[in-house]
């Protein structure tokens, strides 16, 4: 699948669809040509604000990421919006309706909106979308914003691929995290109040006061403590405010080296997490390991063998002369 590099380096969205398409393909040889490209493209990346975005159903997702789009397309920003969904089950995602929700802003010809890829291959979605990411940042995107779509893992995910992670979360203090996991605040540079707006400003207040003082003990490294803020992405208050809190972040943390710092460790946590798959895979394919290995599962149940002297055997087999 030939790729025009110079044209999705100069940002033609043809170009890097099909780029796109080439990374999330599922044969082996496109694997290999993807991730010849994204090496070939690696010195033109890096060059974006990574931005994370979770919330609870009902949040105003959606309205935000459009309201938050805009503006920064007004700010003369080029944007791209992916999603991370592990639960989608078919090719393409399951984005609920992907450009329609955001139909203002998918019409700019300087945003891009990409569903969440299938599941089913090495990395599984996570991957794709942080070779997407790479493929965006070479295009010329300024900002990327990854949204999580499904529940569960998605937005450890998108934090550890991301250098802001946002929470967006409702104006109801006292409702204890609002169904999200606490392990999940605690990922957060920033929590988001959406929807403060009518009758709900006074509760949005109360409920900043109170996260204010849930977060003030967390601190994410030396120079970045989370921030509350809180806004009406439907009447479009206080948008500016929140983008301001991000570029003072990036400039912070470009300065004092921690975003660069950030960006290597998700590279190299990333990689081992990889070399686990891999390694787990050349088992799983492996013929004699296929044969032993109930066998082996028998005497272990049995208390015939221990657990260590059974998985010795099998990586052995993985690494005997010749294979």
């Amino acid at each position: 699948m030939a790729i025009d590099i110079e044209a999705l380096k100069a940002g033609n969205s043809r170009a890097l669809a099909k780029a796109i398409t080439l990374v999330e393909s599922k044969r082996v040889e496109h694997r290999t040509e993807a991730q010849l490209l994204l090496e070939q493209l690696l010195p033109s990346t890096g060059n974006s604000i990574r931005i994370g975005i979770t919330g609870i159903p009902g949040v105003g997702k959606s309205t935000f990421i459009e309201a938050f789009g805009l503006y920064l397309l007004s700010q003369g920003k080029r944007v791209a919006v992916l999603a991370v969904d592990p639960s989608s089950p078919i090719a393409g995602g399951s984005i609920l309706g992907d450009k329609t929700r955001m139909e203002m802003l998918s019409r700019s010809k300087d945003a891009f909106i990409r569903p969440s890829p299938s599941e089913g291959s090495l990395g599984g979605v996570a991957q794709k979308t942080r070779e997407t990411m790479l493929l965006c940042e070479a295009a010329g995107y300024d900002v990327i914003l990854v949204e999580t779509v499904g529940v569960g893992q998605s937005e450890y995910e998108v934090a550890s691929m991301v250098d802001f992670f946002m929470v967006l979360m409702l104006p109801n203090a006292g409702d204890e995290l609002q169904g999200i996991k606490k392990g999940i605040i605690e990922l957060a540079d920033a929590l988001v109040i959406n929807k403060a707006d009518g009758e709900s400003i006074n509760l949005a207040q109360q409920t900043r006061r109170h996260y204010e003082n849930a977060l003030h003990l967390l601190r994410h490294n030396t120079f970045w403590t989370p921030q509350v803020m809180s806004c009406s992405a439907i009447k479009n208050e206080n948008i500016e405010a929140i983008w301001g809190m991000i570029s003072g972040f990036k400039i912070d943390a470009t300065k004092n080296g921690s975003l660069q710092d950030k960006r290597s460790r998700q590279a190299r946590e990333w990689m081992n997490k990889l070399l686990h798959e891999m390694l787990d895979m050349k088992l799983t394919q492996n013929p004699e390991v296929r044969e032993l290995l109930p066998k082996l599962n028998e005497k272990v149940t049995q208390g015939e063998t221990t657990p260590y002297l059974a998985a010795t055997k099998l990586i052995d087999l993985l690494f005997k002369p010749g294979i």
